[in-house]
């Protein structure tokens, strides 16, 4: 097998499987018949450019590029359903959210492992999380999506 084959074969498995170690990848490799090294496995996954996502299980797995966005800010979503009570702009592309006393870093943490296109970074109290707008978003618009999610889970 060259190794156009063998990578085809990795992006298929990761897509299929829950594969969240090279040792794992190596070994599904060779469950298919194919002969492999963990080293191969590891040239292979940085040349793919093979990133980590959280499964629905929570584990961390190997995926395509850009595979895992989609997820990321589904799970941003639910945190925001599940923590935030409001969300308000504010001057200079800052960002508001409210949350019940104790959960503002908890929400932060989640909207930083995101890792949102628009959102540059968080800094969360108690109960308060200001966002910083990336340049070029205006907060104003990064507040009405971020504000669509609590929407999205109301009855």
């Amino acid at each position: 097998m060259n190794r156009r084959e063998r990578q085809a074969v990795i992006l298929r498995l990761v897509q299929d499987r829950a594969i969240s170690t090279q040792s794992e990848l190596a070994q599904a490799l060779r469950d298919e018949g194919h002969d492999v090294v963990q080293t191969t496995v590891s040239r292979d996954i940085g040349e793919l450019g093979l990133v980590k996502v959280r499964a629905p299980s929570g584990r961390l797995v190997y995926a395509a590029p850009g595979a895992g966005d989609a997820d990321r800010l589904r799970a941003i979503g639910a945190a925001m359903r599940r923590y935030a009570i409001g969300v308000e702009a504010a001057s200079g592309g800052l960002v508001i959210v409210t949350t019940p006393s104790g959960y503002a870093s908890a929400l932060a943490q989640a909207i930083d492992e995101g890792g949102h296109p628009s959102i540059a970074g968080t800094l969360a109290g108690d109960n308060t999380i200001f966002i910083a707008a990336k340049d070029g978003t205006p907060g104003r618009e990064l507040c009405d999506e971020l504000a669509g999610h609590l929407a999205d889970g109301a009855a």
